[in-house]
């Protein structure tokens, strides 16, 4: 803790421009432009599995019930876009979502034959992309409105369209991670020791967890780290610290290298360990649900917990422009690293004041994802 540092409450003013408010129409418009765009996109899926959607996800749901969830959800965004005329605000979106629910019904809609096809392996992940957006507003924006940490940041704060995008890319583009992340960690097949992965796989589900918990934060706080102090990867990692506003949607906002590199990084280790699918599931899921926890815009009291595990408090400080947490807190999962190597910044009750980069990137997808490019260009034509 820095102790001659004077923190500072955050202060967010309300934006009623972007604000929800029943009664006006824009809540019924975006929930049918939503509902209409997932729908249609369900309706594709179920139309090409092998192409639009991914081996590993198909194996876990359940298909049937998914088209059954699927009929609420086109005639929802009908009732939805219908609202808007009869509220007579926000009618274009209302249209939209009138517009793309009616092609989802004229290509087959919730009536299509399930196809087994198995999806080919670089499939675009749009079961992935639906259910993880569904899951998403479901759990993290439920739990942002009912406990905030600062109420007036709305759903639509400045910038969400962006990190949309960058969610959207994240989670089509799985089967291709998936790939490039097996085929990095299976370079390293000389180090397998068959015996060793044989005494972890005897060990208890619990403790193989625990084992790939830790063995996971420890490498992933090294690459976090290397992305911070090593200049020529800073570019790459201050796309992902450039969100000004933090909730669950924020920390999708991540350039591609790093999305690609931190999952093989990750993968290595429980590569090398050889635990079971079990296991394996249980800490995928883990660390999906983690990795947008920490980001949220949320004031959970999580008591003695913080003492150790990564939470949106010690999160929030590693994207704090402060000076006292820059180039803080780098663990994903556990504090342990960070307290073991002093690189951990939770000061008591604080929380940051202001959020981001100390110098501003561009704010566009495509001048983000060349950012790495232009900013060492900036500096050698200065």
């Amino acid at each position: 803790m820095t102790h001659d540092y004077e923190y500072q409450d955050r202060q967010v003013e309300l934006d009623r421009e972007r604000q929800f408010r029943l009664g006006e129409g824009k809540i019924s418009g975006y929930c049918s432009v939503f509902l209409g765009a997932l729908s249609l996109l369900s309706v594709l899926a179920y139309l090409y599995p092998a192409y639009l959607t991914t081996t590993e996800l198909r194996q876990v749901y359940d298909a049937a019930f998914l088209q059954g969830l699927l009929k609420y959800g086109m005639y929802f965004s009908l009732f939805f876009g219908i609202l808007t005329f009869v509220l007579k605000k926000y009618r274009l979106l209302g249209t939209i979502g009138i517009f793309l629910t009616t092609i989802a019904f004229a290509i087959g809609g919730h009536n299509l034959p399930l196809k087994g096809t198995e999806a080919h392996h670089l499939s675009l992940g749009l079961d992935w992309l639906i259910l993880a957006f569904l899951g998403s507003v479901f759990i993290f924006m439920s739990l942002e409105k009912l406990f905030p940490k600062y109420k007036n940041q709305v759903i639509l704060r400045k910038e969400w369209g962006l990190d949309l995008a960058y969610f959207c890319f994240n989670h089509l583009a799985i089967s291709a991670i998936i790939i490039y992340a097996n085929h990095t960690a299976s370079r390293f097949h000389w180090a397998v020791n068959p015996d060793f992965q044989a005494s972890v796989q005897s060990t208890p589900v619990l403790f193989q967890l625990l084992l790939v918990i830790l063995s996971a934060d420890f490498v992933l706080y090294w690459e976090h780290r290397l992305y911070h102090e090593v200049k020529l990867l800073w570019p790459v990692h201050a796309v992902h610290h450039s969100v000004e506003d933090l909730d669950w949607l924020a920390g999708s906002r991540g350039h591609f290298i790093q999305v690609f590199s931190e999952r093989a990084m990750v993968m290595l280790p429980l590569y090398l360990l050889g635990v079971g699918e079990q296991v394996l599931g249980l800490y995928v899921t883990l660390a999906a649900l983690q990795a947008v926890l920490i980001h949220c815009n949320l004031d959970l009291p999580f008591g003695f917990l913080k003492y150790i595990i990564v939470t949106p408090q010690f999160h929030h400080w590693h994207h704090s422009s402060e000076r006292p947490a820059i180039d803080t807190n780098y663990s994903a999962h556990t504090i342990l690293f960070d307290w073991v190597f002093k690189t951990m910044h939770l000061p008591g009750k604080h929380w940051p004041a202001k959020y981001g980069t100390t110098q501003p990137l561009p704010r566009t997808y495509l001048g983000q994802t060349l950012y790495p490019i232009t900013s060492q260009l900036s500096k050698y034509y200065k």
